[in-house]
C-alpha cells in the first residue's frame, strides 16, 4: 500500500487539520519517530528554514495534530506561512520544509482513514486478511475513493467511495458511502442501485448503510473478486 501522505504531495502550506483530516494516528509509532509526550500531548521538533526557524508538531490523545513555528533565536512565533498573500522565498521554503515534516510524519506515524462506517471497514478487513488486498487511492482530486484490485490479475472488482447522497437520487446535505461491484445474480432490488460512474450494465453500487447484512456483503465482494479475472 502506497504511503498514507500520496494525495498531499505539494509545497504550498496545508494545515494540519486538513492535512491529516483522512489519517489516523498509530499511536504506538509516535515515540520510536522522536515524539515526546508531556501533558497528555505528544510533540516532535525540527528545523525548518535552514535553522532559523523550528516546527513543533504536536498531536492529542484524540489524535488532532496542531502546527507551531517559532523563530529559531528569539522564540517568537512565525505564522507568515499561513497566509496565503504572503510570497518570497523565504515564506516559500518555510512552507515546503513544513509540508516535507508533516510527510514525513504522516507516514511513520499515521494510517489512512477514511471510511467510517462498519460495512466499509468490514470489507477493507476482510480483503485484507482473506487476500492481502488493500484499497488504492489513486486521484489527488477524489481522495475518498478507493479502488480495490487483485494482485494477479491487477482488475479492479470493488470501489469504495464517500460522497453527497445525491448522486445516487438521494439528499445533497448527506455524507454517504458506498461500494460499486461487479453485478452478479441475486443482486436485485431497491438496495442496489444503478452503478455511480461506471458500466451500469456490469457494475452496480451499494449504499454502505446497514440495509444489507454484512455477510451477504462480503458474498458479494468475494463474488465481484472471482469475477475480475
Amino acid at each position: 500500500m502506497n504511503p498514507v501522505s500520496t494525495l498531499n504531495i505539494q509545497s504550498e502550506y496545508e494545515p494540519p487539520t486538513e492535512f491529516f483530516r483522512r489519517m489516523r494516528v498509530k499511536h504506538s509509532a509516535l515515540q520510536k519517530f522522536g515524539f515526546k509526550k508531556d501533558s497528555g500531548r505528544w510533540t516532535y521538533s525540527a528545523p525548518v528554514a535552514n535553522g532559523a526557524l523550528v516546527c513543533t508538531i504536536a498531536v492529542d490523545a484524540g489524535g488532532m495534530v496542531t502546527e507551531n513555528t517559532v523563530d529559531a533565536t528569539t522564540n517568537e512565533e512565525y505564522v507568515q506561512h499561513h497566509i496565503a498573500a504572503a510570497s518570497g522565498k523565504f515564506v516559500g521554503g518555510v512552507r515546503r520544509d513544513i509540508m516535507a515534516l508533516m510527510r514525513r510524519i504522516a507516514d511513520a506515524c499515521f494510517e489512512r482513514d477514511v471510511f467510517k462506517t462498519a460495512l466499509a471497514r468490514s470489507i477493507l478487513s476482510f480483503a485484507e486478511t482473506e487476500w492481502g488486498e488493500t484499497p488504492e487511492f489513486l486521484w489527488k482530486n477524489f481522495p475518498d475513493y478507493a479502488v480495490m484490485r487483485r494482485k494477479d490479475t491487477d482488475k479492479w472488482y470493488a470501489l469504495l467511495a464517500r460522497l453527497t447522497a445525491d448522486k445516487v437520487g438521494g439528499s445533497k446535505k448527506d455524507i454517504i458511502e458506498v461500494v460499486n461491484l461487479r453485478r452478479t445474480e441475486g443482486m436485485d432490488g431497491s438496495r442496489f442501485l444503478p452503478a455511480y460512474h461506471m458500466n451500469k450494465k456490469t457494475w452496480t453500487t451499494v449504499i454502505l448503510d446497514g440495509t444489507i447484512d454484512a455477510n451477504k456483503l462480503l458474498r458479494f465482494l468475494t463474488v465481484s473478486r472471482e469475477n475480475a479475472r
